[in-house]
């Protein structure tokens, strides 16, 4: 007897179908339109292949080029696969090993034959080639199960070493699934270990959707000990009109780069000597300065307290805070005392042994905290720290300012009690609002929920999550317009968290701002408050910073301006520049006026053409140039150019200044 299943689509309206029928099996029940266009399907939420035969009742919903999010990562791992077969299609005896989907692309790791050299960039248009050649062939890809005993006979058969490898460490019981390129009667089919899912065919990707960008060094599971592999990096679109944007995108990035632009405008550099720690220049520190001033108004007026902490504290009490066991490879660690260099003794590991460089600065802040006795009356106690912290990032990681071995965080943590959680957390909001409106940021709040490992209580957790989710409701953020998104299993180990994705010129995000909802860390660390009744309670810990680091947001600031920064934080708003030596005096008696209304300004009196000094300073992107001749100087005026235009005014010096001054006033500090 025929048993049939039900199929409830997210329309709501079901159909009927044979046990054992496929997803691409409802499509075609739909309608052709919808079986040419489907690219796999939702089952029970799950992203499967087409081709999987459904049994039960399901929902199912079919995945097409209009569900990008989906149809992106599938098209990106299909890439991969095809980029792995055309290698090995080229180049017999070259080995695989893993080759996911990314961000924006693809990459897939491979041994190259003893026969040749690693693979580098020369050899990147031959695979597109063959890339293209397979895709235009609509090679079907199917599924088997394969049994591991079988899977590492084949893999070693054919001298795929990592596969079999890989293979042989795969738990027990796992089903391992292989995915084949081409038809069950191909000779020539090619064959990869793979979870999946998978498109039904590669002629459902774009030959001209994608390009191959670059190689790099990488080790087999990556690790240093192991054998070195090349990594083939690509990126993958659903059209060539997606590519060609991307690409377009990335040569505005190179332009914007805030390394390239840092040594340009004279800001800050970064050498071997100093891993990951920037040498700030003269330039770089005024903006850090303004920055910090800035922030310093704003915590003042919300009711901060500022404060610093110790940059080394010992070991253990990382160890009572949870970081010691969590965070330990990622700490820079220090004996407590000197050793003895005559002692051959054993290195000691115990944390009672060790110092440690801070990486945050959370658990200073509560020993602040802890200090006297605090009253239910005083909370909430809003602590505010530029705190500079270490943190060990790998070499390879390390990124100009984006992320760094040693940085500032704009950090504070805010103790309260239960009942004051939800209008502090919406004050926040509201305060990150205004500073981000003031740089000129767009948005987006998302919520990062509980993660599988973690401290605390289930019943803690559900109280935190919607502590903040009902603080962003009050606020009036919880919508579209602010991109509001949950993001299950992304919180801290300790604490839920709202972040704040910034959207920069050129359309890229930017996860800056953050606060998060903690009742672990006074728990560990035995913080208490007395309550209105005399009894000792803990305080809820919410930490919180709006530019996550200076060093960063700097970064960020550089490259979303493409260096053209607001003239309030710009390190020199003016240059005054003469055109002839008999205005030297004039020049400097202009950049005097300047400096005593508040305008950073320099001169510029070298015997050079003045389209020369234009082009200097315009490349320093100094914000205004007040040009300067005989003539000006008889008549107590000023030629001004503004950078970016190509029209200069004239304008006298008193006009000149007040111009000058209103745009140079932080915009915290403008009259309503």
């Amino acid at each position: 007897m025929t048993k049939y299943i039900t199929i409830t689509l997210p329309d709501g309206s079901s159909r009927q179908m044979e046990a054992g029928s496929s997803a691409a099996d409802v499509a075609a029940d739909i309608g052709p339109g919808l079986a040419k266009a489907a690219l796999a399907a939702r089952i029970n939420g799950e992203l499967r292949d087409l081709t999987a035969p459904l049994h039960d009742d399901v929902q199912l919903a079919l995945v097409t080029s209009r569900d990008e999010a989906d149809a992106l990562e599938l098209a990106r791992h299909d890439y991969a696969h095809v980029l792995a077969e055309a290698v090995q299609a080229l180049w017999p005896g070259t080995q695989i090993t893993f080759g996911p989907a990314t961000d924006d692309g693809f990459y897939y790791d491979v041994m190259a034959p003893a026969s040749r050299e690693p693979f580098g960039m020369d050899d990147l248009p031959a695979i597109e080639e063959k890339m293209r050649e397979i895709i235009k062939a609509d090679k079907p890809l199917r599924r088997e199960v394969w049994s591991r005993a079988d899977l590492i006979r084949k893999w070693s058969d054919d001298g795929e070493q990592f596969k079999a490898e890989w293979a042989a460490e795969l738990p027990e019981g796992e089903e391992l699934s292989v995915y084949w390129s081409g038809d069950a009667n191909d000779p020539t089919a090619w064959m990869d270990m793979c979870r999946g899912p998978h498109l039904p065919s590669t002629g459902k990707l774009d030959p001209q959707a994608f390009k191959l960008m670059r190689t790099a060094g990488a080790y087999w599971r990556g690790d240093q000990k192991n054998a070195q592999l090349t990594r083939i990096y690509g990126t993958g679109w659903l059209n060539k009109k997606q590519l060609n944007e991307h690409l377009m995108r990335l040569e505005e990035a190179a332009k914007r780069d805030h390394r390239k632009l840092g040594r340009e405008m004279d800001l800050f550099h970064l050498q071997e000597e100093a891993h990951g720690s920037v040498f700030w220049h003269p330039h770089g520190y005024r903006i850090w300065r303004e920055l910090e001033a800035y922030m310093r108004r704003a915590i003042d007026a919300a009711g901060y307290l500022e404060i610093k902490t110790p940059q080394v504290m010992d070991a253990r009490q990382w160890e009572k805070s949870g970081h010691w066991g969590k965070y330990r490879e990622n700490m820079f660690v220090i004996p407590d005392e000197v050793p003895n260099t005559e002692d051959e003794g054993p290195i000691v590991s115990d944390a009672a042994e060790w110092m440690a460089l801070k990486p945050m600065n959370c658990p200073a802040h509560v020993q602040v905290f802890k200090q006297g006795i605090t009253s239910y009356r005083d909370l909430p106690l809003r602590l505010y720290e530029n705190g500079c912290c270490h943190r060990n990032e790998p070499h390879g990681a390390l990124h100009g300012l984006m992320r760094v071995r040693q940085f500032t965080q704009d950090d504070a943590h805010i103790f309260c009690r239960e009942d004051q959680i939800v209008e502090e957390v919406r004050k926040f909001c509201e305060l990150a609002d205004r500073i981000y409106a003031d740089f000129g940021f767009t948005y987006s709040i998302k919520l990062a929920l509980r993660p599988d490992q973690r401290f605390g209580s289930d019943e803690d957790w559900d109280k935190a999550e919607a502590e903040l989710r009902q603080a962003v409701v009050d606020a009036g953020m919880a919508t579209e317009e602010f991109g509001w998104e949950e993001l299950p299993g992304e919180g801290a180990f300790y604490a839920p968290k709202l972040e704040w994705h910034l959207t920069d010129a050129i359309g890229r995000t930017w996860q800056v701002g953050t606060i998060q909802s903690d009742r672990v860390l006074p728990e560990r660390l035995d913080a208490t408050y007395v309550a209105e009744d005399g009894s000792r309670q803990r305080p809820v810990m919410l930490h919180r910073a709006i530019f996550g680091s200076y060093e960063r947001f700097i970064g960020i600031l550089i490259e979303h301006f493409a260096g053209k920064l607001p003239v309030w934080i710009a390190p020199v708003q003016a240059v005054v520049a003469t055109i002839v030596s008999d205005a030297d005096d004039y020049a400097k008696d202009v950049a005097a006026r300047l400096e005593a209304a508040g305008i950073r300004a320099d001169t510029d009196l070298r015997n050079e053409k003045i389209n020369y000094k234009v082009r200097e300073h315009s490349v320093a992107k100094v914000p205004y140039m007040l040009v300067v001749g005989k003539r000006e100087a008889e008549e107590g005026t000023i030629a001004l150019r503004t950078l970016g235009e190509k029209e200069q005014k004239f304008l006298s010096l008193e006009e000149a200044i007040a111009l000058l001054t209103s745009a140079a006033t932080p915009p915290d500090q403008l009259a309503d």
